[in-house]
């Protein structure tokens, strides 16, 4: 699946413009974090990556080939759920595979125990709050042990106790072999999490560079000027 290079890729509905030639290269590895101002086309980017979006130009290459190679899952700010129980949430993936009932119940509750849900297994997945909807969302996606996990807004909606136990999961998932791409308007959770950083402002990607770089010393003055209006203290760049 790796490298996903991506070259010129334009996604243009109804002619108006919200990728506009984004060239991209990611790696196998670590978390990256997509920012920018809304309606710069950071989800849209993930849409295109996990397929609901097809791209109006441009091309996605997925290691030398026209589709990917490995698993792709993606969890949205707000994620669906089937009216069911926990459990049968977290093995729908695993549903299509060639596992037998006990090697799918055995996968299920491990899942489960992984992210802190085993005692709810038989509770509807109506009644979790928040971050334990998040948490489930996670765990169904981990359970097909995806290369590629794609993140929208994954905390945007969770209070700072939900917001750590939904970290400390995503830095496992990658732990696991899994590449995490996600998108966060939390400057102070990017820098927590990421290894690079995707800066994309008026649907062009402006920089792209290591977590550090880019928060220390950021290349385009679009890129400064979000930085100093999202951080909630002052910061001064170095050159």
């Amino acid at each position: 699946m790796f490298p996903i290079r991506l070259e010129k890729l334009q996604f243009c509905p109804n002619g108006r413009q919200v990728l506009a030639d984004v060239d991209l290269l990611l790696g196998p590895e670590g978390i990256t974090a997509v920012l920018g101002p809304n309606g710069a086309g950071k989800s849209v980017l993930l849409k295109t990556l996990a397929g609901l979006e097809r791209p109006t130009g441009g091309s996605i290459d997925w290691n030398g080939g026209p589709t990917p190679a490995g698993r792709i899952a993606m969890v949205f700010q707000h994620p669906i759920l089937l009216r069911t129980s926990v459990f049968d949430n977290v093995i729908l993936g695993l549903k299509p595979m060639s596992l037998s009932r006990r090697e799918l119940r055995q996968r299920g509750l491990e899942m489960l125990e992984r992210v802190g849900l085993a005692d709810r297994a038989s509770d509807s997945a109506r009644h979790l709050s928040g971050g334990e909807r998040q948490r489930l969302a996670l765990a169904r996606c981990w359970a097909i042990r995806p290369r590629l996990l794609l993140l929208d807004e994954p905390t945007a909606a969770l209070d700072p106790t939900a917001t750590e136990a939904v970290e400390q999961l995503i830095r496992e998932i990658r732990t696991d072999g899994t590449k995490v791409m996600m998108t966060t308007h939390n400057l102070g959770q990017a820098l927590r999490l990421a290894d690079d950083v995707v800066f994309i402002y008026g649907g062009r990607i402006r920089e792209h560079t290591s977590n550090s770089e880019f928060f220390v010393r950021p290349r385009t003055e679009d890129a400064k000027r979000f930085i100093q209006g999202e951080l909630p203290w002052r910061i001064a760049f170095t050159d």
